[in-house]
């Protein structure tokens, strides 16, 4: 059983004030400086255990400061065992903090002093201490290995606090030194601690256990959790189907907190929030989920109790009863009124609605009573001048911002040129000749450098500065590849490669290995993104019938959604007799034909509502998928578009998508414990079939735009199918990236030129596919990039197109070899043409299984 699983239940107080100070916080965002670095800090907030001297106190703790003797260092070394030895910072007000940063002390070149570990321990009122672990329990953090170079850690789970320590640690016996800043923005909830009864264990029909508790709660926890807080005020929300999540390989339920209507008194669930003082609550957002299928309903009724200072509860409470929806199954927020009550605590019971109820995030806004104003002259004195210093300084100050705001259009009018420039430069300016900058230079390039320069070269003057910091595991040199190393592809791939090799019959001899017509983007109507086609493949495809028959709506069988898009959705079904229709060929895809057992498919439904441009892009994506018979690429079966709602029917793989598959995997080894295994030759069959249905897509000139383990369907003995179903599935909102207004791309997986110009080409899918190669030998621990921020992503591309030898490249996996390595770094050259074929990636896998 993992520890104690995550629900997330975050709190915010609607503000009953003119400017109303928005509680819920968001960790993404929430990554601010709060000062020891930029000196908002003063020295008498900042102290220490001990001080080996006057010049290395508390107060030369300060990141990026070689004040005093350049750092703090305790009185004597640190001993492996002994956790005496403490920085400690105090920020005056609780504080929501997502991120700490450390250093050793490097004086000039004249220290090598630095903590290769620590801990931290976090007070919310000076006196009871807290040991800050995360989401697995760990405790101790990784340190510096250099007394210059500036660590960056984030905090998951953050943590709220106003006292912070930082304690050194050491596996020998050895003097230390740190400099350190704390990164977050301020707690404006006044939420010091929440009680409630701890979450449950619900099983599904199947046996699959959905644990349903708080795993971070930092008070006491027993049957019921008191005088603490945890993943209930960490801003994350969940999903309408609570046993998906946002996060990477944990348990299911791991979103969400709940409890089990019969395991109650009363048929209620109670829980109290504890604030810092008296606040004006107007109002209460309590986000629940509803998947009423699964027996889980939001609250029918919630009754609130209010309490002042050390009082008893006030007898009347606010009572609201709630119009229940049995028709929309999706996770929303529900608001309660709370009537302008004045209290310090609120205790709230909510009242079932069914078996079960989850909470996920319970937001409250607040204010505190504002100060008594101060008394003013209400009449007028004639003697008195008025000081018009004021006025001189805010003239100023708005000239000073018009000259910033012209300078900045005309940055971003230089941009925009620039950018359009690219777009019609030839190939051979973009590779050869062009060097202008196409993104700014990355905030964070500063924290791996040795620092030379001088500190208020680099001081901010805004107090709270936004960082997007390289994660940890970028910072060390091991996992940061600065250079791509050499690796010359073979030569293109003249033979036969077998039964999977297609007839090309129908495509024009010199079609160009990396075509670049213009493209007919057929986005699928479900939101998936469907293979983009050059236009001279239309005009082939155009002249003739579709090949696939019309199928009996009435024998689809409906188990799941799998996803849904802007005009569709995509629907798992069961279907009897399929072989009636798919005739001779449906042999060819695996399928016992002679059987008549039922057989799942995808069945892609355009919806009734949809717009005339929707219903002709459906049909033209018909079209095309019904010409491709490949045994790696999914095959539309049959259609029903006699009627509507329009949909098409296509192969669906029993074990689901490789992302989910692999993720579910252990490596194969002599210890490995009874979950199911997989093995490097295993993994490199796998890549080599989606190699191979690619390499047939590429021989007709299509570009998938969309490669990736969530795109590749699993079937027996790892047969793999590649689909274009990811872009639909909530489950994979966290891949992509929307641009406002406009769609959404996965840029994690897309080359610099396609980020940077909109260019999709098979050189682009090349670089897709060097992706889907290191999650697949991964086993899809982590998404890519994981460590770096969507904007960061977009930031390394610029330095791919710049080539200047700063991009960073995604580091070799445990499982992969030297040689499956160098393949995907082909993958992702900076120039398309120096990028492998498929014909060459196939090859090259091919010869790798032969090697063994």
């Amino acid at each position: 059983m993992p520890a104690t699983p995550r629900p997330a239940l975050l709190l915010l107080l609607l503000l009953h004030v003119p400017q109303a100070a928005r509680a819920q916080v968001n960790p993404a965002v929430c990554r601010y400086p709060l000062g020891m670095s930029g000196g908002h800090i003063p020295d008498e907030d900042i102290s220490a255990s001990s001080q080996w001297s006057e010049s290395t106190a508390a107060k030369y703790g300060r990141l990026d400061s070689e004040d005093g003797d350049g750092a703090w260092c305790p009185e004597i070394p640190v001993e492996p065992d002994d956790l005496k030895e403490f920085l400690q910072i105090d920020l005056r007000a609780l504080h929501f903090i997502t991120l700490v940063g450390t250093q050793g002390r490097h004086a000039g070149g004249h220290g090598n002093e630095f903590a290769p570990m620590y801990k931290i321990n976090y007070s919310r009122d000076g006196t009871r201490w807290i040991s800050w672990r995360n989401r697995h329990g760990r405790q101790v953090l990784d340190g510096n290995t250099n007394p210059y170079d500036i660590v960056l850690k984030d905090l998951e789970p953050p943590l709220i606090a106003r006292f912070v320590r930082f304690i050194p640690v050491t596996d020998h016996s050895m003097n230390v030194c740190l400099r350190v800043e704390l990164y977050g923005c301020v707690w404006l909830d006044g939420l010091v601690s929440y009680n409630a009864p701890a979450g449950q264990q619900l099983v599904l029909p199947g046996g699959t256990v959905i644990y349903l508790n708080d795993s971070v709660y930092d008070g006491a926890f027993g049957y019921s959790m008191t005088e603490g807080l945890g993943q209930l005020t960490d801003g994350v929300s969940g999903l309408d189907d609570f046993t998906q999540t946002h996060e990477y390989h944990v348990w299911p339920g791991y979103d969400y907190v709940g409890w089990r209507n019969e395991s109650t008194a009363g048929g209620y669930v109670e829980i109290t929030f504890e604030f810092d003082r008296i606040r004006n609550f107007t109002a209460m957002k309590v986000h629940c989920n509803n998947l009423f299928a699964k027996g889980v309903k939001i609250f029918k009724e919630v009754q609130c109790y209010f309490r002042a200072d050390g009082s008893e509860w006030e007898p009347g409470a606010v009572s609201s009863a709630l119009v229940l929806d049995d028709v929309n199954p999706s996770a929303r927020f529900v608001t309660v009124p709370l009537l302008h009550r004045m209290a310090s605590a609120i205790k709230c019971q909510y009242y079932f609605a069914d078996t079960w109820m989850m909470f996920n995030a319970a937001m409250y806004n607040n204010s505190m009573p504002p100060p008594e104003m101060p008394m003013v002259p209400t009449t007028y004195d004639p003697t008195l001048k008025i000081d018009d210093s004021n006025t001189r300084i805010l003239i100023g100050c708005l000239v000073a911002i018009i000259f910033i705001l012209v300078a900045i259009i005309v940055i971003i009018l230089w941009r925009q040129f620039w950018q359009k420039m690219l777009e019609k430069a030839s190939r051979r300016m973009l590779d050869d000749e062009m060097t202008v900058s196409l993104s700014l230079p990355s905030e964070s390039s500063m924290f791996n450098q040795h620092h030379s320069s001088s500190s208020s070269e680099q001081e901010s003057s805004s107090t709270y500065d936004r960082i997007y910091p390289l994660g940890p595991d970028y910072q060390e040199p091991s996992r940061l590849i600065r250079k791509l190393p050499e690796f010359s592809p073979g030569e293109e791939d003249t033979g036969c490669s077998g039964p999977m090799k297609p007839s090309l019959a129908s495509v024009p001899e010199g079609v160009p290995h990396y075509a670049e017509a213009d493209i007919v983007n057929l986005q699928g109507v479900t939101g998936g993104n469907t293979y983009s086609v050059p236009a001279l493949t239309m005009d082939l495809l155009s002249g003739k019938d579709v090949a696939v028959e019309e199928f009996p709506r009435k024998l689809l069988s409906f188990k799941e959604k799998l996803g849904e898009g802007q005009f569709g959705e995509v629907h798992l079904c069961e279907v009897e007799g399929m072989e009636k229709f798919a005739g001779k060929d449906f042999a060819l895809e695996g399928l016992d034909a002679s059987s008549n057992c039922p057989v799942l498919v995808a069945v892609k439904m355009l919806r009734a509502d949809a717009n005339k441009n929707a219903r002709n892009d459906f049909l033209k994506e018909i079209k095309i998928m019904s010409r491709l018979k490949d045994p790696n690429i999914i095959r539309l079966l049959a259609v029903c578009i006699a009627d509507d709602p329009l949909c098409m029917i296509t192969e669906y793989m029993e074990n689901g998508d490789l992302n989910q598959f692999l993720s579910r995997q252990q490596a194969a080894s002599p210890t490995a414990s009874h979950a199911p295994t997989v093995s490097y030759r295993d993994l490199r069959f796998m890549a080599t079939q989606i190699a191979s249905g690619m390499k047939y897509l590429s021989s007709l000139n299509f570009v998938h735009r969309d490669l990736a383990t969530r795109n590749c369907l699993v079937g027996k003995q790892y047969t793999i199918k590649i689909a274009d179903f990811g872009m639909s599935r909530n489950l994979y909102s966290g891949d992509y990236y929307r641009i406002q207004g406009r769609a959404v791309l996965p840029i994690r997986w897309m080359s610099w030129e396609s980020i940077l110009l909109g260019k999709f080409t098979t050189a682009s899918d090349v670089w897709a596919f060097g992706v889907t190669l290191w999650e697949t030998f991964t086993l899809c621990r982590e998404q890519p990039y994981s460590q770096l921020s969507d904007e960061q992503v977009i930031e390394n591309t610029g330095e791919f197109f710049r080539d200047q030898g700063r991009q960073i490249y995604l580091p070799q996996p445990a499982l992969c070899p030297d040689s499956v390595y160098k393949l995907m770094l082909s993958c992702w050259r900076r120039d398309t043409k120096d990028r492998p074929s498929f014909q060459d990636i196939h090859r090259l896998l091919q010869e790798s299984a032969s090697e063994e």
